[in-house]
């Protein structure tokens, strides 16, 4: 399914933010935002929230090499609609530091996202994630259905693809030249300034630290067979896509996903990271999703 329809069922609550979603420096500021970090068994997760505290509340996940600011441009449109967000920076990436010797692989992600939720008092959540992010959702479900009300893949990964060839130079890099990293992977993937600031927190060496040692805890034999406990499941779920995806593509991941979960599959007028490239058509899609579920 293409999203050329999607735009005109966007909402009129929505559309009135759409100039706001393309700036994320409004974006920020929209609809009673702050950012808290929050101990949980011992980690600091720094997170955003935004919303009303008594709406349906939306789990945000970033995947590699991104943070929360991946969201920037989803997230008030998601508010604006209706929804209360919340939105973590991974532990080991952006603002949420990991402790010496820790990995932080997206099983460990899923584990501490729950507790995250445990800490905060939410019962269940609807996911929404993005790239590797997206591992660590399906896992979550795996583990604790109850807790997911509804998961949402935006350019995902699909049991062990998750496109480790384009990281494999980021795995290999000299930690001594880690202060290197950023200007390298910011040419190689930026095709504008929303990009640029998203990978901003990963300037200098404690970045490109936090960027190699991310990129080596990544295993993609944790989702690798999961599939027939999430076919069980049954979750309801939706697969976002960016027709312009060079790093998963959606014959050999997004398809066989979305068959997986039982969801339907959109094409988005994007690349990889739709949240940033497609921002609109991202919510309007989400939007028409989540209306259906029980939150």
């Amino acid at each position: 399914m293409k999203s050329d329809n999607l735009v005109a069922d966007i909402p009129s609550r929505l559309k009135t933010q759409s100039r706001a979603a393309e700036s994320p420096s409004l974006a920020a500021d929209i609809q009673r935002v702050t950012y808290k970090t929050t101990k949980v068994n011992g980690l600091d997760i720094f997170h955003r929230e935004a919303g009303p505290k008594n709406a349906p509340t939306l789990l945000l996940l970033h995947g590699f090499p991104a943070t929360r600011r991946l969201w920037s441009r989803v997230a008030p449109l998601l508010v604006d609609a209706g929804f209360r967000v919340l939105i973590p920076d991974l532990v080991g990436y952006g603002a949420s530091d990991a402790p010496p010797g820790m990995r932080v692989d997206m099983a460990s992600q899923a584990r501490w996202m729950l507790e995250l939720l445990d800490t905060l008092g939410l019962a269940h959540v609807a996911v929404v994630a993005h790239d590797v992010g997206s591992a660590a959702a399906q896992l979550m479900v795996a583990s604790a259905p109850q807790r997911v009300s509804g998961l949402a893949v935006l350019d995902g990964v699909y049991a062990d693809e998750w496109a480790m060839d384009a990281i494999a130079s980021i795995q290999a890099w000299n930690p001594l030249d880690a202060h290197r990293l950023f200007p390298v992977l910011a040419r190689r993937l930026d095709r504008g300034g929303v990009l640029r600031e998203m990978l901003a927190t990963y300037q200098g060496e404690r970045g490109g630290l936090q960027l190699i040692r991310a990129a080596r805890d990544l295993d993609p034999q944790q989702t690798a067979h999961i599939g027939e406990s999430l076919r069980t499941i049954g979750i309801p779920a939706l697969v976002l896509w960016g027709e312009r995806d060079q790093f998963l593509s959606i014959d050999a991941v997004g398809r066989p996903l979305a068959k997986l979960l039982g969801a339907g599959l959109i094409q988005l007028p994007g690349g990889h990271f739709t949240p940033l490239d497609c921002p609109i058509q991202v919510a309007a899609a989400l939007h028409d999703f989540l209306a259906r579920l029980p939150l």
